[in-house]
């Protein structure tokens, strides 16, 4: 087992990984009863997920009482219903302020669970157990917790940093194909805005990748946990460089916007954000040109969309990259490129270049 620490003064926590650690009770166990409170543990699932690890989540918790909120899978069941129902079945099974959430499962149980925590009681501890690949490398470390409005993605939410993490790799054997290469899409993103040799490496392995070599897929999860850690040590809430986590993402959550929640993955949708991203910083003169081919090959390589299948309408994209989160007094932002390995945040730019983007690549 190898542990990375998200280093954030009196709310430091582990992520650790290692092979077998949702399948071995007893592994589990030791890393979880340090830090549980109280007596009382509420784990959110959803049914796929529960029939294949959740019987050793319960065995590790077997000193405790545990209720388990079993809720509908996919990212349309992110929202307001789901999460009062989650606060319904926490007051009905009467937790107080010393339980402790556990979310077994992907982003969306996983963000669903941390908003859950967050706002229950004003603040109850949770444990991240992500089993997807996104979330193992992406949306279980670094506290960021939502449901989605109609109107935009994770538009309600909260930062609230989990105990710990605990990431198994072992599971991404189980994984569908489509789900694995969606979250390949977030690894690409970490050699993108932070590690050229990281991206290179990617590059070369893609086979294995594909194959999902475990000891491989190991070290990748580790460093892109490695440079998410980093980022958000420096910036917990968002106010500066933790934003060039979103590259891609004002793009791609305009599409999930647009096609209906569920019909992309997040990562096929950041995917096709990133070719996005990269054609803009070449419009912009900042990124050599022919990079975004280069990027487009490798997301290719594994498996990701890296163009549409129908064209949208530039005005819809606007209107809904408008309503983003990240958008300040109404000033869109993106996060582009000069270079693989770096990136910056824009919010000064021509119309008529983003414009020219959107239409030539909505035109394939």
């Amino acid at each position: 087992m190898q542990t990375v620490s998200v280093n954030l003064g009196a709310r430091t926590y582990p992520i650790h990984i290692g092979e077998s650690l949702l399948t071995d009770s007893a592994q589990l166990s030791a890393l979880l009863v340090p830090l549980i409170q109280g007596r009382q543990v509420a784990v959110f699932t959803n049914d796929t997920v529960a029939r294949l690890y959740g019987q050793t989540v319960y065995d590790a918790l077997k000193d405790y009482a545990v209720d388990v909120f079993t809720m509908a899978d996919g990212e349309a069941f992110k929202n307001l219903d789901t999460y009062r129902a989650a606060m319904d079945f926490l007051m009905e099974k009467r937790h107080n302020r010393t339980t402790c959430l556990i979310a077994l499962g992907g982003g969306v149980v996983g963000d669903l669970t941390g908003f859950v925590a967050a706002t229950f009681q004003r603040g109850v501890d949770f444990v991240q157990l992500p089993t997807t690949l996104l979330a193992q490398v992406d949306s279980s470390v670094g506290g960021k917790t939502a449901v989605n409005h109609p109107l935009g993605k994770n538009m309600i939410g909260s930062f609230h940093q989990p105990k710990a993490v605990v990431i198994d790799p072992l599971v991404l054997k189980s994984l569908p194909a489509r789900e694995y290469a969606a979250g390949l899409a977030e690894v690409v993103k970490y050699g993108v805005i932070a590690d050229h040799n990281f991206l290179v490496r990617l590059e070369a392995q893609t086979q294995a990748l594909n194959r999902r070599d475990s000891t491989l897929l190991g070290e990748v999860i580790k460093r892109s946990c490695e440079i998410k850690a980093e980022i958000v040590a420096k910036d917990e809430v968002e106010t500066g460089v933790r934003a060039l986590l979103n590259f891609g993402h004002t793009f791609g959550h305009a599409l999930e916007n647009l096609s209906g929640y569920g019909v992309w993955l997040h990562g096929e949708a950041v995917s096709v954000g990133m070719i996005m991203a990269a054609r803009f910083s070449e419009e912009l003169k900042l990124l050599e040109n022919g990079q975004a081919e280069r990027l487009q090959k490798c997301l290719d390589a594994v498996n990701l969309p890296t163009a549409l299948d129908s064209p949208l309408s530039v005005d819809e994209m606007l209107g809904s990259m408008g309503m983003d989160k990240k958008a300040a007094d109404g000033q869109l932002r993106f996060v582009v490129t000069s270079g693989f390995g770096q990136a910056e945040v824009i919010d000064s730019f021509s119309d008529q270049s983003l414009k020219r983007v959107l239409t030539e690549f909505f035109q394939g």
